[in-house]
Order: structure tokens, then C-alpha cells, then sequence
């Protein structure tokens, strides 16, 4: 017997419990996890897209609101004529949910918007523009600047020709070749700054020291011949194989690090972050006392205009609703921002009173710090403290500082305390800086001065902070 199945769309009740955030929740969260410069940039767009809010002149004081009912702060009005402008909403409601709708610009915001565009900064000039007006100047065969523009074109930013000149000359499918991109790429490397296009560091160096051909000697040669011993400082092998006295040496190696082995990195492309602290910390009295960095953000109230719109009959009443929803919307945004304020606040607050050591003494000081710890002392969760203090800086008088670097585990000591691991890094740092150069530290005699001063630490932990930091092994900080 065989059974056949229906394949047919059924009607079905299914009972279920879901978790959903109310978009007033979710907008809350948003506002929490914004700096200060995007919160501002965030404002001024809900500034164009909802008509019922206002930016003030001055900043805005809490307002008293009006009824239970509309919610609505009521202490900046218009005048006369502006009431009767805003008869005019209910056109606009009949077009409800049209993207059109702007409100016209007046001149003020005009000369706002020209001032932004005149004060903001221009593209930097690329290394590959800077060469290609160097070039432009230059009186080069036909032949020879169609391969000569893809080699600029295929420099890195670094000032480096990554690609072998065979893989460049294919890539033109026959129109260059392999002696053309020479001859230009000699031509290239004679542009500005010194040691571009080179195809590794020795040639890189070398070009920097090409329009000095007659001093200099000792140091072109062990950049020829000799770069691997320099990086390994081999500086007793080197002597030997030239012949040449430690001196003599070391002037040469003086000279060499005065070269840059990036010469592309001054035109980089990649724009530096520009960082507005929220938190600003200063020491009066005796005790450190905490600031919201907030006064560039603009302070919206909601135009309480509208209520007379909702009081008046002659209001039709899609205009009403249209009027309720846009007002809605306005109080969930600033009640969102007035909780970003008081929640970054109070974890700023308790950020200060725990790392006061270092805020007094320096990195060696940091305390060891979770996030579990701020927020059972600020009483939120330990999600909402994440979301706070993500992309936000702290502006103290040591120096401005991410809110995440305040987070950091700690290293047991034999005493039974904690050290965090940046102040356990600064005092292997110290340790270095201290060492006698010329017989430098290896990473085990560092983990035993630190276990002598009570630090329980292993060498490999010393190899991974040292690394970390970029501090050279002992073989390459010896000096002779």
C-alpha cells in the first residue's frame, strides 16, 4: 500500500513567546553607542526629517510639558505669523508618508551650510598626484609615458613598486616593453621625494644617496652589502669583513638611520581620526572632577506650536495624527539623549573614582578593571556599559585616552595583588630603558627582576610584551 502526500498550503495557529525590543528601546541603544561627533551629526538629520523639532540658540532647560496627554514642552513660542504658517499642515499631512517633504531653508541655514563647506578640509594630495605633476614637467619619450604612468599608477603607499616590472609589462598586453619600463622607471625614480619607486629597502636607500656619490662610502657599502648584519646588529662581524674600526661603524650606521625607508608615507591617502573627547576629567580642589563634553551638540526642544495646531478644531485630522507621530518620535529622541547623558556620566564617574592611582601616578599605576565591576557600581548592565563606552575618549590631564583602555585583566603578584597588564608592559618597559646598553637584557634575567620585585611573570609573557611594545630583542639593542 502506498501513501501519498498533499502538497498544498495550509492555514495553521501556532501559540509562541519572542523577545522584541520596542523601537524606542532600539533607538535608545543607538544613541548610547554614538560619540559625540556622530550624535551631532545624528541630531542635525532629525533636525531636517521631523518637522516639530527646534534647535536652540542657547542651550534648553527641561521644560515643563503641557498635558499627559501630548507631551509636549511648551516654554519657546512663535509668533503670530508663524502660527498661521503652520495652518498649512494639514497639505502636508495629505502627502503623509511622501520623502519630498523638506522645509524650505532660510537664509541663516544657507550661510551655515557655506560656512561648514569653506571650513572643511580638502582631499590631500596623493603620491601618486605629487608624481604625476612631477612628471608632467618632465620631457619624456613618447614611448616610454604609457608605461611610466602604470608603474606610478601601481606604486604603493609606501613609495615601494610591489609588482616585478615582467608582471607590469604583460599586464599592458603588448604594448610596452620589459627595456621600456626600465629606462622609465629610472625615470621615476628620479622624482621627488628621494628613494621612490625603488623594488625593495637596499635599492630604496640607495637612491636616497645617489646625488652624493663621492661621501659616504662606508655606509653605501653596508647598505649594499651588508643590510642583513645591520638589522641584526652584527656590528663586530661588519667590522671585520670591512676592515674598518668600530668608529668608523657606528658614524656610518648614524647616517644610514637617518634615511627613510618609507618615502611614500608622508602623502598617505589614510586621513588621521579627528577625536572630540565626551569626557573631560580636571583636578580642582583636591579631587577630579568629571564633564560632559557636550556643548557642540545642538539643543532641539520641540515647537510647541504644534499644540495649538492639535487644540485647534479647524485641524483636520490627519494633520492631527500626523502632528502626534512626528511629536512622538521627538520625545523618544531627546528622553534617548537625555539617558546617553546620565548613563555615560555615571560610567565615567565610577571610571575616574577606581583608576585615581592612575590618573595621580601614570600607566604603572592602572588598576585591573572589568566591566562587571562599573556596572554593578553604576547599576546598569554590563551590555549597556560595553555599548557607553564604545568609540568614546576621555580627555585627562595625563594625556586623552579611549574608555576601553581603562578595561584591561591583570598579572597576580607574590604578595596576592593584581596588576593590570599595561602597567605590567610599562614596568617591563622600564626595565629595558635602564638595562646597560651594552650588555642588555635577555628576556629571562627581565622575568627574574620582575619575580624579584614580586611580579609573578614568565619569560615567554616578557617575549610577548616586549614584542608588543616593538622593543628589539637584546641581540639587537647591544651597543659596541
Amino acid at each position: 500500500m502506498q501513501m501519498q502526500m498533499r502538497m498544498e498550503p495550509l492555514l495553521q495557529q501556532r501559540l509562541e513567546l519572542r523577545m522584541k525590543l520596542a523601537p524606542q528601546i532600539i533607538q535608545s541603544i543607538e544613541i548610547l553607542q554614538l560619540p559625540a561627533l556622530e550624535l551631532q551629526m545624528r541630531l542635525k538629520q532629525e533636525l531636517l526629517e521631523n518637522p516639530v523639532l527646534e534647535m536652540a540658540d542657547l542651550p534648553v532647560e527641561t521644560e515643563q510639558q503641557e498635558s499627559a496627554t501630548e507631551e509636549l514642552q511648551d516654554e519657546r513660542t512663535k509668533d503670530d505669523l508663524e502660527f498661521e504658517r503652520l495652518r498649512d499642515i494639514e497639505d502636508i499631512a495629505r502627502d503623509y508618508g511622501s520623502s519630498s517633504y523638506r522645509r524650505v531653508a532660510d537664509s541663516s541655514e544657507t550661510d551655515r551650510k557655506y560656512e561648514a563647506m569653506q571650513n572643511t578640509a580638502a582631499r590631500p594630495v596623493s603620491l601618486q598626484d605629487y608624481l604625476f605633476d612631477q612628471f608632467g614637467l618632465l620631457d619624456v619619450p613618447d614611448d616610454l609615458s604609457p608605461v611610466a604612468e602604470n608603474i606610478i599608477y601601481n606604486i604603493d603607499d609606501d613609495g615601494y613598486v610591489p609588482y616585478p616590472l615582467a608582471d607590469i609589462v604583460e599586464s599592458m598586453e603588448g604594448k610596452a616593453t620589459l627595456e621600456q619600463a626600465e629606462r622609465a622607471l629610472q625615470i621615476i625614480q628620479g622624482l621627488e621625494p628621494p628613494g621612490i619607486g625603488a623594488r625593495d629597502l637596499r635599492e630604496c636607500l640607495l637612491l636616497q644617496m645617489r646625488h652624493d656619490p663621492e661621501n659616504h662610502t662606508l655606509a653605501r657599502e653596508l647598505i649594499a652589502h651588508h643590510l642583513e648584519d645591520l638589522y641584526m646588529n652584527r656590528i663586530p662581524k661588519i667590522a671585520k669583513d670591512t676592515g674598518q674600526s668600530l668608529d668608523r661603524i657606528r658614524e656610518a650606521i648614524e647616517f644610514i638611520s637617518h634615511l627613510n625607508p618609507k618615502p611614500g608615507t608622508a602623502f598617505s591617502a589614510e586621513v588621521s581620526p579627528y577625536i572630540i573627547p565626551d569626557i573631560v576629567v580636571e583636578y580642582v580642589d583636591g579631587r577630579y572632577e568629571v564633564r560632559l563634553e557636550d556643548d557642540r551638540l545642538p539643543r532641539v526642544y520641540i515647537n510647541s506650536a504644534y499644540s495649538r495646531l492639535l487644540r485647534d478644531e479647524r485641524t483636520g485630522e490627519p494633520a492631527k495624527d500626523y502632528i502626534r507621530k512626528k511629536i512622538q518620535a521627538a520625545r523618544w529622541l531627546i528622553d534617548s539623549i537625555e539617558q546617553r547623558r546620565n548613563t555615560v556620566y555615571k560610567i565615567a564617574r565610577a571610571i575616574v573614582e577606581i583608576q585615581r592611582p592612575f590618573l595621580e601616578k601614570g600607566v604603572a599605576h592602572l588598576v585591573p578593571l572589568k566591566m562587571q565591576t562599573v556596572a554593578q557600581a553604576t547599576g546598569v548592565h554590563v551590555s549597556t556599559v560595553c555599548r557607553a563606552i564604545a568609540d568614546k575618549y576621555m580627555q585627562a590631564p595625563t594625556g586623552i585616552f579611549p574608555l576601553r583602555y581603562f578595561f584591561t585583566g591583570g598579572t597576580a603578584t607574590t604578595d596576592g595583588r593584581v596588576r593590570s597588564r599595561k602597567s605590567v608592559k610599562q614596568v617591563v618597559k622600564e626595565v629595558i630603558e635602564r638595562e646597560d646598553k651594552q650588555n642588555p637584557l635577555s628576556d629571562d634575567e627581565v622575568a627574574a627582576r620582575l619575580q624579584a620585585d614580586g611580579l609573578d611573570i614568565a619569560r615567554r609573557t616578557v617575549t610577548k610584551y616586549r614584542k608588543a611594545m616593538g622593543i628589539a630583542s637584546s641581540r639587537q639593542r647591544k651597543a659596541y
